[in-house]
């Protein structure tokens, strides 16, 4: 049988009677979440401001510090630049309670979360705009004084118990974690 012949075959056997129509390729991953966005940052450096704790008239607690993370690069001069980025960070509940009783200025971490951007009025009246991070996830990396190597926290399931429950998953002679 020819090609019209065995595409009338498989029609028939479609049970249309008629030939198959043509279906459009079937969507692709990325297709499928069009519109899908992602709000998430992660961030290892070092504790700037002590954590501080305040509760909400709800009675939530929130802890605010930042944290500070350098990047050294090499100028068009050839000369070495340091360069700092400081992220205001807030946690809410459990975790807020967490890097309130654990942190310290200094101390190495790793911190995950969303951007939230804000705007407020300052002192002299001027409109300003900022950005915090949201924090979901902590893990203390153990510099600054810690022989225990640091713990994992946050707000979504799989992190340890408390400061030096698990061993860390790096090997503590190598100086970065990844």
């Amino acid at each position: 049988p020819g090609r019209r012949a065995r595409r009338h075959a498989a029609a028939a056997r479609a049970g249309t009677g008629r030939r198959a129509a043509r279906q459009p390729p079937a969507a692709t991953t990325a297709s499928r979440v069009t519109g899908a966005t992602v709000n998430k940052i992660i961030v290892i450096g070092n504790v700037g401001r002590e954590p501080e704790m305040r509760y909400t008239p709800s009675g939530q607690a929130v802890t605010s510090f930042s944290v500070a993370s350098n990047r050294r690069y090499r100028g068009s001069d050839g000369e070495q630049r340091d360069e700092t980025e400081w992220f205001n960070v807030s946690a809410f509940g459990r975790l807020s309670e967490i890097c309130n009783q654990y942190l310290t200025r200094g101390q190495q971490v790793y911190i995950e979360g969303r951007l939230r951007g804000r705007s407020y009025t300052d002192r002299d009246g001027q409109p300003r705009y900022s950005l915090e991070v949201m924090l979901s996830e902590m893990q203390m990396l153990g510099r600054r004084g810690d022989s225990d190597g640091g713990g994992s926290y946050g707000n979504r399931g799989g992190g340890s118990a408390g400061p030096g429950s698990e061993d860390p998953p790096w090997d503590e002679s190598d100086d970065l974690p990844f």
